[in-house]
């Protein structure tokens, strides 16, 4: 893909991070720019992600306006902690705690059926909520400052495909955040495998880094 020039002005809402020491005081400020409402791009493991307070209904919105995404498409959120699952899902099956001991921080998404007070806008009225916990320290250390969840959808207009450079950032989600956390060149690839915990039992939805094996394995112990 070729890079996209970029104006002063745009280069001015990035920020270099280094992606195995990030320095705290550029994750304060990115953390303080979501608490107000702002919207921030910031680096995961795999692709480059689009960031905001998972439980401000306005910042929410911000994200499927600045990505072009259908509303009845779903976000995924970002926790710091398995403590923090219980203010996202109304109910916490026994496979989604093995899941979660098994494969967090890391790779997997999984889908809990959502508490009521979780932005519609959210779960597109699906009444679920995709949660996991992030494996990339800029990310890690964006979740713990905020001490909120954090939406994880990745940075591209809706259809295009992921970016694991912020050279290959759309200029319409540059000119559309409030912030860019640069960390170099991720690891790119595939995303995290998604999995439903509101089924028994529970539905792979996608296959990502963890594999349906590896899933399988441990719901053959379960069920």
């Amino acid at each position: 893909m070729n890079k996209k020039p970029k104006s002063s002005a745009l280069n001015s809402n990035i920020f270099r991070i280094d992606p195995e020491n990030p320095d705290f005081s550029l994750i304060e400020k990115a953390a303080d720019v979501v608490k107000k409402g702002g919207v921030v791009v910031f680096p995961t493991r795999t692709l480059y992600g689009i960031g905001v307070d998972a439980f401000n209904a306005q910042a929410v919105d911000r994200v499927f306006f600045v990505k072009q995404r259908a509303i009845h498409n779903p976000l995924s959120v970002l926790i710091k902690s398995i403590d923090d699952v219980a203010s996202l899902a109304a109910e916490i099956p026994s496979a989604a705690v093995k899941f979660m001991e098994t494969f967090w921080p890391g790779s997997l998404t999984i889908v809990f059926k959502a508490r009521p007070n979780v932005p519609v806008s959210l779960t597109a009225k699906t009444g679920k909520i995709g949660v996991r916990i992030p494996e990339h320290p800029v990310a890690i250390s964006l979740v713990k400052a905020l001490d909120r969840p954090l939406t994880g959808t990745s940075a591209n207009l809706s259809g295009d495909p992921g970016v694991d450079c912020i050279e290959d950032l759309s200029l319409e989600i540059i000119r559309g955040v409030d912030m860019v956390i640069d960390s170099g060149k991720l690891k790119g690839g595939i995303g995290s495998t998604v999995v439903d915990v509101t089924t028994v039992p529970p539905t792979i939805i996608r296959e990502g880094e963890v594999s349906k094996k590896e899933l399988f394995n441990i719901l053959k112990k379960l069920f």
